[in-house]
């Protein structure tokens, strides 16, 4: 008989903790896992020079990091906010507030519908972003707790002493979580369970009431959290009038308010003008009292044995205090100016309120489950620091996007450090040899391992139908220029020569696509390792079954040109067309049959409608890219097609002399990038 989810529980927190020591224990070691700085946005046309310079530099001691939008899964993302870099301190105990939405466990099976001009694509969650947006777990709850629990340890070590978490969750999970909340912070460190009305209709049905709202778990680190109290003044002109119902001559409205304390105070219990205090004694001090009685807001009793009461003037009135329920904040509405159409997208007041309660002003906020980035957003407009993270390519689009719309402060985007590294450790075991993944990633391809005195670590098979020679490149190597050119000469060379020679590769240099155009060697191939087959082998027993569903993709491209540069005095303008994109095989994307045709077909009609963000550095150093520019789908700014981006840029810059390194870098509809750097553009005469 199995065991009761009540049963597994233990053994689940066990076992997660274990895993969240693993990468505590690393964080000091050579294995500590990396952020890589993808892109430094600046949306603010307003960031001069000097600003740009400052966000970069990350040793100043006043700590002014620019705020990070990460791509990963968020138990690595949040190794490496612990680690630290050479550049950026550790942000162990730095962290005021902490708000994440995880995906509740409730079955749905999220798709992601592209919107293209003439057809709309509907595409499945790849593996990797089931976690995101399926919630489709292979032992049900108990896999959903089992990857939350080593989370939660982690965001307690981000946390800062006076921090708190606030977890958003509904009623598939809700009471377990709070479970693994209870044993990760403490149940004394429990502050509230803030139920909010999600919904104002509900259909019900024979056998139960209508859901209307969701569950969010308030806990904080220690003793000493921060909380600021919130109020609302969600009321009619009416109750007003009623509330405030005496009006001193020069018309200002107040009522007559209670000047007794709640609790006992033996040192507020003095009398005041012969008026004794109340039982509990007076709810300010004497001096405070003198005060309000100079200022005339005092109302003295007209009967003998009355108490002394206070006059609360309308204008001075905060509002009701917040309580924890949530009634009088409304779900996003199908007119609001901020939907995005994200299925999950949650208020910006929702989110203002707990921001606001518990992260001072220039404060750090996190969310480890970004979604549509409104907590990103939000904390950028309260003025809070903040990073936020996210497994989904769609959640990071969108949240880019958003912020980029707002005119956010610049921030940078960044990805895990050798991320196949760390899946390969966690699939593979924690010493696993790359060997060892070269040969399944070689079999999977369809090629046969060539004899291990040839085979490079077992990185070499072939094809013998082909003659061709298959290279399977390290997860933790960069596949570049240098690859390809080492791969050219191996085909020539390794057991007589072979007709061809495919290269493998997990991680590619952005310039791959320039480099690939450049060598125009017919004999050359380069292909992707799909990003989820780490994955694919953890839930496949059998590498043989995995074979007929694996597809080894070819690489997009994106070409560009820059036009012109045509000074103006102290500026100059830089006019970049985008000339074409090609897209990477729709094998490797989750498609069904009828939407990879209508993927066809636009592919072939109109290759550019495919992207869904581009930018551009005219300064490209080879290392951070800047983008002092964008244009994405939606962005009406710059034309009014919100399902296409504009093609020609012109973008203003500071004049330069010298020839221009100018890199320009997409990201299509579909979360792939590709860039293409322009070297030597001289001035215009």
């Amino acid at each position: 008989m199995s065991k009761s989810l009540l049963e597994m529980l233990p053994g689940i927190v066990a076992e997660g903790k274990r895993r969240a020591s693993q990468y505590l224990e690393q964080l000091e070691g050579r294995n500590r896992v990396t952020l890589q700085t993808r892109e430094l946005v600046i949306p603010s046309k307003s960031v001069t020079e000097e600003d740009l310079f400052r966000h970069l530099r990350r040793d100043e001691a006043d700590g002014d990091q620019p705020n990070q939008l990460i791509y990963g899964d968020n138990l690595l993302a949040m190794a490496a906010l612990l680690a630290g870099d050479d550049e950026r301190p550790s942000m162990r105990n730095q962290v005021d507030l902490i708000y994440i939405d995880p995906p509740f466990d409730s079955k749905a099976d999220y798709r992601t519908k592209i919107t293209l001009p003439g057809t709309t694509i509907d595409q499945k969650p790849t593996v990797l972003e089931q976690f995101a947006y399926s919630d489709t777990w292979s032992d049900g709850t108990a896999s959903y707790l089992a990857m939350m629990v080593p989370r939660l340890v982690l965001m307690r070590e981000l946390m800062a002493e006076s921090g708190s978490i606030f977890v958003h969750i509904d009623y598939h999970v809700g009471h377990y979580v709070k479970l693994l909340l209870d044993e990760t912070f403490g149940r004394d460190q429990f502050r509230n369970e803030i139920v909010w009305k999600r919904r104002t209709g509900a259909a019900s049905s024979n056998n139960a009431f209508g859901v209307q709202t969701d569950s969010i778990f308030w806990y904080s680190k220690t003793d000493g959290f921060r909380f600021t109290p919130q109020y609302r003044r969600d009321v009619s002109r009416e109750e007003i009038e009623a509330k405030f119902n005496l009006v001193e001559p020069d018309g200002r409205r107040y009522l007559s308010d209670n000047l007794g304390n709640p609790a006992d105070r033996p040192n507020l219990k003095y009398v005041y003008k012969g008026h004794q205090p109340p039982k509990n004694g007076w709810a300010v001090s004497e001096a405070v009292m003198a005060q309000m009685d100079a200022e005339g807001r005092l109302i003295f009793p007209k009967k003998e044995g009355g108490r002394i009461r206070r006059k609360t003037y309308l204008d001075d009135w905060k509002g009701y205090p917040v309580q924890n329920l949530w009634d009088d904040v409304s779900p996003v509405q199908s007119q609001a100016n901020e939907r995005l159409d994200y299925a999950t997208q949650k208020p910006e007041r929702l989110l203002a309120r707990i921001i606001e309660s518990c992260a001072p002003e220039g404060g750090l906020v996190a969310d480890f489950f970004v979604g549509s980035g409104t907590t990103a957003a939000v904390a950028e407009k309260l003025g809070r620091r903040w990073v936020a993270t996210d497994l989904g390519k769609p959640s990071i689009m969108v949240t880019r996007k958003r912020l980029i719309d707002q005119d956010a402060q610049p921030f940078v985007y960044e990805a895990i450090g050798d991320y196949q590294v760390e899946q390969a450790k966690s699939v593979l075991g924690r010493k696993f040899r790359v060997g060892q993944l070269a040969q399944v990633v070689l079999r999977l391809f369809g090629a046969v391992p060539l004899p291990p005195e040839i085979s490079q670590g077992g990185a070499l098979g072939r094809i013998p139908d082909e003659k061709a020679l298959v290279i399977a490149t390290s997860p933790n190597a960069l596949v570049t220029g240098s690859t390809l050119r080492r791969a050219q000469q191996a085909r020539l060379s390794v057991m007589g020569g072979f007709d061809k020679v495919y290269v493998l590769g997990w991680n590619f240099a952005d310039s791959i696509g320039h480099d690939i155009d450049a060598l125009n060697d017919d004999h050359l191939e380069v292909r992707v390792i799909p990003p989820d087959l780490l994955d694919r082998i953890s839930k496949n027993s059998s590498v043989d079954k995995l074979a007929d569903d694996v597809r080894f993709s070819t690489l997009q491209y994106l070409s560009a040109s820059v036009v012109s540069r045509i000074p103006s005095g102290a500026d100059e303008t830089l006019t970049v067309n985008l000339n074409n994109y090609v897209l990477l095989s729709p094998d490797s994307i989750n498609l069904d049959e009828k939407n990879r045709e209508l993927l066809l077909d636009v592919m072939n009609r109109e290759p550019l409608a495919l992207l869904e963000y581009w930018a551009i550095d005219p300064d490209y150093d080879g290392q951070v890219f800047r983008s002092v520019w964008q244009d994405y789908r939606g962005n009406t700014d710059n034309d009014g097609d919100e399902l296409r981006v504009i093609t020609k840029a012109e973008v203003t810059v500071p004049i330069k002399p010298a020839a221009r390194r100018v890199c320009v870098r997409a990201v299509d509809v579909f979360g792939f990038e590709s860039e293409v750097i322009i070297e030597s553009v001289e001035v215009n005469s």
